[in-house]
């Protein structure tokens, strides 16, 4: 029992706090150690789950994960003899054990530092993305090449080349002024919403939703907010759009931990507070003479999610409009995948499938879980059994989710 909450507790803090120890630690030191503090904090973090399954975890482990990379890195940097600036009064604990006395606002000026340095110019918009959510979201080649659309190798190695980029061009991390700032906002809201999408439907392992990866991106977000150069009607979207989806967290999942989907949810346990949150800021966020972004458009379907009564009372049109909207202005296979289940809802399973079938052909949907879990339903509302459950059965090998697995499992057994 104790090893299996130490390995939930380091998860957790890597999920958490990975990109709030490495922002810290490059502020600190610079961009040009950046491979020894990755080396270093995730060194630490084994070091954790070796200590961590026998001995009581920390009452700080955020500070105490903080002091043994730094210990680390200090030491590293001694042999190499990169450190004789250090004052030998200076001692490496001293040093580790400030997180515990930082303030709020250090805490939240390294991170944004770093956020806004991953996103620089000089880099590529690709680059970007993918510094972004390995150092500031400890995203893994997997979970990246999913979110990105791109395969684990490639992935691997733009982050490689990312890197180097990013030692050469940005020595220091800091804040840019006014039009810096304006400049990176797209990206840094980009990087906000695919860790906040992770953090929803998570690709991998044994969990359908993190929550902590998902109020960090929203807090990311808050923080921007704070910034008077950061007001932007595609950020108050975006606030709109988390907060929409987090209000209906405790409805995913039974008392099991076992996945529910939509048409079941318990629509009582929507969060009201944060639902209420969620309209004012898509209430604020206004585009004026601007088309609506993605995120408005998004947060419009979630809204229409968390008003409906039932999930029968559901404004399937409505919905359906908004993706019409939403790939006439920019084509996404994911978004059009999507589609099909509101499409379904106003046309019927029968024209749905046509339409499934026909982006099938110009979209490479072979190893995608969720178009053959949707494929699957369409067949199941056209009682097509032997069809439903060959599909399903596809679905079930390519999720990478154990509750998706589960979930879909248990379709096949009520048929």
């Amino acid at each position: 029992m104790q090893n299996k909450k130490a390995t939930d507790t380091v998860e957790h803090l890597f999920r958490n706090e990975y990109g709030k120890v490495i922002a810290l630690l490059t502020s600190k030191y610079g961009v040009a150690y950046l491979e020894k503090i990755e080396d270093a904090i995730q060194d630490a973090f084994i070091k954790a789950m070796r200590l961590w399954a026998f001995k009581d975890i920390p009452d700080n482990p955020t500070a105490w994960l903080f002091r043994v990379a730094n210990n680390a890195l200090i030491d590293g940097l001694r042999r190499d003899k990169k450190m004789d600036y250090l004052e030998d009064s200076k001692t490496a604990e001293a040093e580790g054990s400030q997180v515990e006395l930082a303030t709020k606002d250090e805490l939240t000026d390294s991170q944004l530092k770093m956020i806004f340095a991953c996103c620089h110019p000089a880099l590529s918009e690709e680059h970007q993305l993918i510094l972004s959510l390995k150092l500031i979201g400890g995203f893994s080649n997997k979970e990246l090449a999913e979110a990105l659309l791109k395969k684990e190798e490639t992935v691997a190695k733009s982050f490689t080349r990312a890197k180097k980029k990013f030692k050469n061009e940005v020595q220091f991390l800091q804040i840019p002024i006014q039009m810096g700032l304006q400049s990176r906002l797209f990206v840094v809201l980009r990087v906000i919403y695919l860790l906040f999408s992770e953090g929803y439907a998570t690709t991998t392992g044994s969990q359908m939703v993190k929550q902590d990866i998902c109020y960090e991106a929203l807090r990311l977000a808050l923080l921007l907010r704070e910034n008077k150069y950061c007001g932007h009607p595609n950020l108050e979207a975006l606030v709109a759009l988390m907060c929409f989806h987090a209000a209906r967290f405790d409805s995913r999942l039974d008392k099991n931990g076992d996945l529910v989907s939509l048409e079941f949810h318990d629509r009582s346990k929507y969060s009201k507070e944060l639902i209420k949150i969620a309209e004012y800021h898509l209430e604020n966020s206004g585009t004026l003479d601007r088309l609506p972004s993605n995120y408005h458009l998004e947060a419009a379907v979630s809204y229409y999610h968390c008003s409906a009564k039932t999930f029968e009372k559901t404004d399937w049109k409505s919905i359906l409009y908004l993706y019409d909207l939403q790939l006439k202005q920019q084509f996404s296979p994911i978004a059009a995948l999507n589609r099909i289940v509101p499409y379904a809802k106003v046309y019927g399973a029968k024209k749905a499938l046509t339409v499934l079938e026909a982006l099938e052909e110009k979209t490479n949907f072979g190893s995608n879980s969720l178009f053959y879990a949707i494929k699957a339903d369409l067949f199941f509302q056209l009682e097509n059994d032997k069809a439903h459950q060959e599909h399903l059965q596809k679905a079930i090998r390519l999720s990478t989710n154990e509750l998706v697995k589960k979930h879909l499992r248990k379709k096949i057994s009520k048929v």
